[in-house]
C-alpha cells in the first residue's frame, strides 16, 4: 500500500495538479466536499446520539440486523430513485408498483401454482414492463415524469386492489420468504455457543479488501489522468473510516443470532454494481449530463430519450424487487402494501445529497440517506416516540437536507461572481 501511494504521489507531481500543501488549501478542498462529508458526519452523529439516548440498545447486534432488514426495500428503491433524480425526474409510483408486483407474485404462486423461483423472475419482468410503460410516456411522448408517475401511483394502486380483490394473500413458500427475512446459513452456530458467524466474517473481510483495492485503484487512475486534487491525508482518513465502518458492521452482524441477512448481500451487490455503472460507464456519464444540462447533452450527441426510457425500466425492476422483499418479509401481499414507500425513497435520495435540479447525486449517498431515515425510525421507536412525532421529525430532516443543498449552491454561485 505504501509503495502504491508513493507511486501516486510521483504521478501527481509530474502529470496532475499540485496537491494542497497548506492548511488554507486543505480547508478549501474540504469545503468543496462539504456535501459529501456532511452526510456521513450526519449519520455518525445520529447513530451516536441514539446510542446514548437508548442506553446502548441501538447498536445491539440483533437490532443492527433488524434495521437493515426493516429498511432494505427503501434502500433498494433509493438506488433507482437517485438515478431518476440525477437525470432531473421524479417517480411517485414506486410504492404502488412494489405493492402491485408483490400482489402479482402472490397470485402467481397461489392461483397459477407457479414454482416460487418462476414467480420471482416473472415478477421482475412485470416490474420491467411497468417501467417501460411509464418510460415510454416520459421519454417518447414528452409528458413530465411527475404527471406520468402520479398517474402510475393511482393506476397501480388500483390494479393491486383489483387483482387481490381487496383481500390479503398469505402463506408463501419458505424459499420465497428468505429473500426478505432469511439469513445465510441460519443455525450454523446456535446462539448459546457464543461463536461468531464466520461466514459473515469472511464476507466482511472480502468487502473490506474490495473497498481498499477499489479506492487505491480509483485514486491511481485519477492521478494518471491529472484529475486528483484530494490531499493524501484526507484520502487515508476517508479510507480508514470506511474500513472501520465495514469491519464494525461485520462484527455486529456476525454477533447477531441471525447472521448475515440475505437481503444485505443483495444490497451490497447492487450498490457495487450501480456505483460502477454511474461512475465508470458511458451510460452513467450520460445520466449526469442529461440532468446537469439537457440541451448541452443533446448537442453533445447524448440520446436523452433512450437514457430516460432505460432509467424508468430500471426503476420498475428495482421497485419489483423491493415489492418481493417486502412481501417475503411479511409473508403476505395486501392492497395497502407499499404505502408511502415513494416518499421515503425520495427523502433518502435528497438527504443523501442529490440535487433538486438534477445532475448531482450518488448511490452511496442515497444509501446513507436511507440509513439515516432507518436509524431515525428505529431509534425513536426504541425510545417510545409516537408515529406522529416520527413523521414530524423526518419531515424536518428532509427540509434541512434540501435547505443545505440550496445553501451550498448559493455559496458556490456567489464564489464565482
Amino acid at each position: 500500500m505504501v509503495s502504491t501511494l508513493a507511486d501516486e504521489d510521483r504521478v501527481l507531481s509530474t502529470r496532475g495538479p499540485k496537491k494542497p500543501s497548506t492548511v488554507a488549501d486543505a480547508g478549501r478542498f474540504l469545503t468543496s466536499r462539504l456535501r459529501q462529508i456532511g452526510i456521513f458526519l450526519a449519520l455518525l452523529v445520529i447513530v451516536t446520539l441514539f446510542q446514548v439516548l437508548t442506553g446502548g440498545a441501538l447498536l445491539q447486534p440483533d437490532n443492527v440486523s433488524n434495521i437493515i432488514v426493516q429498511n432494505s426495500y427503501i434502500l433498494l428503491l433509493a438506488i433507482g430513485m437517485v438515478m431518476i433524480i440525477v437525470a432531473g425526474h421524479i417517480d411517485l409510483s414506486v410504492g404502488s408498483v412494489a405493492a402491485f408486483v408483490g400482489a402479482m407474485s402472490g397470485i402467481m404462486i397461489r392461483d397459477w401454482s407457479l414454482p416460487w423461483w418462476v414467480a420471482l423472475v416473472a415478477s421482475l419482468a412485470v416490474g420491467a414492463l411497468v417501467g417501460a410503460w411509464q418510460g415510454f410516456w416520459v421519454a417518447y411522448i414528452g409528458i413530465p415524469a411527475f404527471i406520468v408517475t402520479l398517474a402510475g401511483m393511482l393506476v397501480f394502486r388500483g390494479l393491486t386492489q383489483i387483482v387481490l380483490e381487496n383481500q390479503r394473500i398469505t402463506g408463501f413458500p419458505s424459499e420465497y420468504r428468505q429473500l426478505g427475512g432469511g439469513s445465510l446459513f441460519p443455525g450454523l452456530f446456535p446462539p448459546e455457543t457464543n461463536i461468531l458467524d464466520w461466514t459473515t466474517v469472511g464476507l466482511g473481510l472480502f468487502a473490506t479488501a474490495l473497498l481498499v483495492v477499489s479506492q487505491l485503484r480509483g485514486r491511481a487512475t485519477r492521478a494518471k489522468l491529472g484529475l486528483d486534487d484530494e490531499p493524501r491525508a484526507w484520502f487515508l482518513t476517508r479510507l480508514v473510516f470506511g474500513v472501520v465502518v465495514v469491519l464494525g458492521l461485520t462484527f455486529l452482524l456476525a454477533s447477531s443470532r441471525g447472521g448475515t441477512p440475505i437481503v444485505l448481500v443483495v444490497l451490497g451487490v447492487l450498490v457495487v454494481a450501480y456505483s460502477a455503472v454511474m461512475n465508470r460507464t458511458v451510460f452513467g456519464r450520460h445520466v449526469y449530463a442529461r440532468g446537469g444540462n439537457l440541451q448541452a447533452a443533446q448537442l453533445s450527441g447524448v440520446n436523452t430519450k433512450r437514457v430516460d426510457f432505460l432509467l424508468f425500466v430500471n426503476m420498475g425492476v428495482l421497485a419489483a424487487l423491493a415489492g418481493l422483499v417486502f412481501t417475503g418479509r411479511l409473508n403476505s401481499a395486501g392492497p395497502g402494501a407499499g404505502n408511502l414507500f415513494e416518499l421515503d425513497a425520495i427523502a433518502a435520495a435528497f438527504i443523501g445529497g442529490a440535487a433538486v435540479t438534477g445532475g448531482v447525486g450518488t448511490i452511496i449517498g442515497a444509501i446513507t440517506g436511507g440509513l439515516i431515515m432507518g436509524v431515525l425510525n428505529n431509534g425513536m421507536s426504541l425510545m417510545g416516540v409516537g408515529i406522529d412525532y416520527q413523521q414530524f421529525i423526518k419531515g424536518l430532516v428532509l427540509l434541512l437536507a434540501v435547505g443545505f443543498d440550496v445553501f451550498n449552491k448559493r455559496r458556490a454561485s456567489n464564489a464565482l461572481k
